[in-house]
């Protein structure tokens, strides 16, 4: 199992090596781990010269799986595109045709209290937001900054989706509805925008080939809303990646802290990249603090989508929740009569519980 682990900046670092540790531990013949550490974002940048340095690149793409951190760093865009660390992942994403971005929200009976919503609300959520990853306005040319007439300064980006990239992503919701319990929304803007009109249409196209799965739209406003009114009538959302960045970002606030949520990027190229789905948190970088759950999930489920081992998936998942059951937590999930430890000590729990001690 070669896996390329790219811990990035801030906390990144931190609850990266936490995972590492969790898959020694989870993995039944951790000689068959094969994991080489790279520099990527500000790292990759201060090491040589690029966030995404070309030896960095080659190693993702000679690999089975990525285990990535987080990157990016205050200041990230005052600088040139390509010296950006946070542009290091998109420019990964796109080398390596991601072109499918994973991330289950599901609340853990243990956390129930930590979400900001009533717990009748959320009780028994289990969705995956599929984000489209490689198109939209992240990616779509032209873009840049121009002076208009008046002399200000505009900027500008352009939405753009091909047929055959909503396409591609449809046929991966649909895929993931039809393993989990039928249901596929899509999300799009269709009474505004264009690129949205020919995602509702192709969406629906591929729908005819999956009569089994119960296909139903909404405009992405509408679809805020409902995660916050009654998120438990999801099952899968397929989205575009700017909607999908947004949307999961708010579900993950459903299961008590953004650091609880991992996922998986996957594409054309077979190599899997797994991340939690919170950023770099300069503020909190170095101090033992950050929530390592999301990484130590993501590696989960990498074992689940990379290397077809739902077995140490289990392991893992119950491991975590064991840990959860105990009343151990990070400062971001602390609930009366639980306790908060560090980043390395959750991690120790985790692999703690893996052994049964």
């Amino acid at each position: 199992m070669k896996i390329v682990v790219m811990p990035g900046d801030g906390i990144g670092i931190e609850v990266t090596r936490q995972a590492v540790k969790v898959l020694k531990a989870a993995v039944p013949d951790p000689g068959k781990l094969d994991l080489v550490e790279v520099p990527v974002g500000g790292a990759g940048l201060e090491a040589a010269g690029d966030p995404l340095p070309p030896d960095s690149l080659k190693a993702a793409q000679q690999a089975d799986a990525i285990l990535f951190g987080s990157a990016g760093m205050p200041g990230d865009e005052q600088l040139p595109y390509d010296k950006r660390p946070g542009a290091s992942l998109l420019r990964l994403r796109k080398a390596l045709d991601l072109y499918a971005n994973f991330r289950p929200a599901t609340v853990f009976p243990e956390l129930i209290g930590a979400s900001t919503l009533r717990p009748e609300v959320i009780e028994g959520l289990d969705l995956m937001i599929l984000r489209e990853l490689s198109g939209d306005a992240y990616f779509g040319e032209p873009r840049g900054f121009r002076t208009n007439e008046a002399g200000e300064r505009v900027g500008f980006n352009t939405i753009s989706y091909s047929e055959s990239e909503v396409r591609r992503i449809a046929h991966a919701g649909f895929k993931a509805a039809r393993a989990r319990r039928g249901k596929l929304c899509s999300v799009d803007k269709a009474n505004v925008l264009e690129s949205m009109v020919l995602w509702r249409d192709v969406v629906t196209e591929v729908g005819a080939e999956y009569p089994d799965v119960e296909l139903s739209h909404l405009f992405v406003d509408a679809a805020a809303m409902m995660l916050m009114r009654a998120p438990t009538r999801f099952d899968v959302i397929v989205t575009g990646n700017v909607f999908g960045d947004i949307l999961s970002d708010a579900a993950a606030m459903l299961t008590g802290s953004i650091g609880m949520l991992p996922s998986a990027s996957l594409g054309s190229s077979g190599v899997g990249l797994y991340e939690p789905v919170h950023g770099t948190a300069p503020d909190i970088a170095g101090r033992d603090i950050a929530n390592p759950f999301g990484s130590i999930l993501s590696a989960a489920m990498m074992m689940r989508y990379s290397f077809d081992d739902q077995q140490t998936e289990a392991r893992i998942l119950a491991a975590v929740r064991k840990v959860l059951a105990d009343g151990w937590r990070t400062a971001d999930l602390v609930q009366p009569g639980t306790r908060a430890i560090g980043t390395e000590a959750i991690g120790d729990k985790v692999v703690d519980a893996l052994h049964g001690s």
